[in-house]
């Protein structure tokens, strides 16, 4: 029996014609159903950067959008020994809370709680009102820059330290094609990517209207170039999810479900 018979057995045994038992879980949490999915296919919740099951990744379909993988940056602004200093507090944790202040902006309904999320998330070659933007280096490095004179913010003489009141502020960079070392903290995103994507391929699972499951679907594996013409072309896109008092930098790598679907290349009920 093939790795992909196997997975096609578990889900008829396991998974079709059941709707996700999320009963008992955290229910703020967004991964709640992927979570269950995993445990039906035997994959243990983890945060292990390679392929999930007999070398293909496991997708769970959230409402409207799908993640490659949370892959923060290799270097902040706030971790990098020019700057660093700018940043209030002595851990890193603390720093980032900072880098926040600056670059994000708080959220009412938390409270006023600030995050690098949403409108202040930098999209690829086009600033957004917060002076930022991502753009793909000939080394295939992503970096985000801010540069001052695109910041619309009125009190953004306020917020920002003078010194980062310049053009082209490095604030973060996701190594691309080679790591520097072999730390994890220095891991590429091909490495990161490829690990998961370009074994033997991925799958995810579908519903019905009443919402149980009733397909499984095949996708063929992913290479990092070919990933890295889908985020020049806005179709992969960074989805920061930083927010203030939170260690973890939430760095979400998305496609629309839409964009999914368009991958799928086998359908078994």
């Amino acid at each position: 029996m093939t790795a992909k018979e196997q997975i096609i057995e578990l889900f008829r045994k396991n998974v079709k014609g059941k709707r996700p038992n999320v009963d008992g879980k955290n229910e703020r949490h967004d991964g709640r159903k992927g979570h269950w999915l995993e445990q039906q296919f035997g994959v243990t919740a983890n945060a292990d950067n390679e392929a999930d099951l007999f070398g293909y990744e496991l997708k769970n379909e959230t409402t409207s959008k799908t993640t490659f993988g949370d892959w923060s940056a290799n270097i902040y602004v706030f971790t990098s020994s020019k700057y660093s200093s700018l940043f209030d507090g002595n851990k890193k944790y603390e720093k980032q809370d900072s880098f926040v202040k600056i670059f994000g902006k708080p959220n009412e309904e938390k409270g006023g709680r600030y995050s690098w999320s949403g409108s202040p998330c930098p999209k690829i070659d086009s600033y957004n009102d917060f002076g930022q933007i991502l753009s793909i280096k000939p080394n295939k490095d992503i970096v985000a820059f801010y540069s001052y004179s695109h910041d619309k913010r009125p009190d953004k003489a306020d917020i920002v330290p003078e010194e980062l009141q310049i053009e082209n502020l490095e604030i973060a960079r996701w190594y691309g094609e080679n790591s520097p070392t072999s730390k994890r903290g220095d891991k590429c995103l091909k490495a990161k990517l490829e690990d998961k994507f370009n074994d033997k391929g991925w799958f995810t699972c579908k519903t019905d209207e009443s919402g149980e499951y009733n397909r499984i679907c095949f996708g063929e594996p992913v290479n990092f170039d070919d990933w890295l013409n889908l985020v020049k072309e806005g179709i992969v896109f960074f989805d920061s999810g930083m927010y203030e008092g939170n260690k973890r930098p939430y760095s979400q790598w998305r496609a629309n479900n839409k964009f999914w679907d368009s991958l799928i290349t086998e359908t078994y009920e």
